[in-house]
């Protein structure tokens, strides 16, 4: 089966491709650099000739509120153009847990606006909704901090690893289109500021993390629920230590 992967060079894509290759798939990971432009279109009804599953992991090069609006807009009405053009049957894409509870958040409200143009676009469809990813910890002290401290929410997370993504992305486009949400987690659940505090002490970085209701997670603030998933979500097998032991440092 051909299978075509927008934003396949990337950390989540480059690992799914991978394993669908090994499955005996045909796989293009199609991205700028490859020739494939979602914005400008360049290159992406020649990506999807034959084409049965599209996964969408595309991401915006800029977070501010306007251009990641506009990207993920132009972007996904690109793309479901071409598949309708082409005959895609299955179009997959990875959103985020909590897109729907965080209006405050320029990045989420884009996601959130993305989710509509797949739902409206008439493409069979599975949206995968993650917790936040593991590898992005490192980020979100780096948010927080100021000096030595960093303030942190006492919102939960339940962060998942990369590699747990790509298996369940990779699931998700061998199956059938659910023309709905699936919904994936992490096997671990605490509170924002204490599992980025346990980043760090792992780590060894001297950072206080300082526990702060208040604190803003990228521009929003959040409740005990925002970040997680209690809709039967599907529980990757790699917990926090199982990751760090095997995480490139960098």
């Amino acid at each position: 089966m051909k299978i075509v992967i927008i934003g396949g060079t990337g950390l989540i894509g480059s690992k799914t491709a991978e394993r669908l290759r090994r499955q005996g798939h045909d796989v293009i990971a199609a991205a700028p650099n490859t020739g494939v432009n979602t914005i400008t279109g360049a290159g992406l009804a020649e990506a999807l000739e034959k084409t049965e599953v599209v996964i969408d992991l595309a991401n915006s090069p800029s977070f501010e509120d306007k251009a990641v609006l506009e990207f993920f807009q132009i972007s996904g009405q690109n793309l479901t153009a071409a598949e309708k053009k082409a005959g895609v049957k299955h179009h997959v894409a990875l959103s985020i847990v909590g897109t729907d509870r965080l209006p405050d958040s320029g990045y989420l409200r884009a996601k959130l606006a993305q989710e509509a143009i797949i739902r409206e676009a008439g493409i069979p469809y599975t949206i995968v909704r993650s917790t936040q990813f593991m590898e992005f910890l490192g980020g979100i002290a780096q948010a927080g901090t100021v000096g030595d401290t960093t303030h942190l929410s006492t919102g939960n997370l339940q962060p998942i690893a990369s590699d747990d993504v790509a298996d369940f992305v990779a699931e998700a486009a061998l199956a059938a289109p659910v023309n709905g949400i699936i919904e994936i987690s992490g096997p671990e659940r605490a509170r924002l500021c204490d599992f980025v505090a346990r980043y760090l002490k792992a780590i060894g970085d001297p950072r206080i993390v300082v526990a702060d209701p208040d604190a803003r997670y990228f521009g929003t603030k959040l409740e005990a629920g925002s970040l997680v998933s209690d809709n039967t979500p599907r529980i990757g097998r790699i917990d926090f230590d199982r990751w760090f032991a095997t995480a490139p440092r960098t």
